[in-house]
């Protein structure tokens, strides 16, 4: 059994996508291949879980969305595709 990776970001710390983030086909009520969060969406981790084959920590990320574009929208991140924001505790 190997040791569980450690994950870089914890609960509620402010991230930013570093790339498009696009659908897989896991994401309902979005066609796939559908642009969930552009690169530079500011977000905030609302939990961390493990992907046990490829050991590696997968964060579901909070994004926000714009004035009139419905709610925020949850979506599963790898660490290579955010990256942690500094604001002084508050998302903008």
């Amino acid at each position: 059994m190997m040791d569980l990776r450690e994950p870089v970001y914890g609960w509620g710390e402010a991230v930013r996508a570093v790339v498009d983030l696009v659908n897989d086909g896991s994401f309902p009520g979005a066609p796939p291949e559908a642009v969930l969060a552009p690169r530079g969406t500011r977000g905030e981790i609302v939990n961390v879980g493990h992907h046990e084959e490829s050991n590696q920590p997968v964060y579901l990320v909070e994004f926000a969305r714009g004035e009139g574009q419905g709610s925020p929208l949850v979506v599963g991140c790898l660490e290579v595709e955010i990256e942690r924001v500094e604001t002084g505790g508050t998302l903008a």
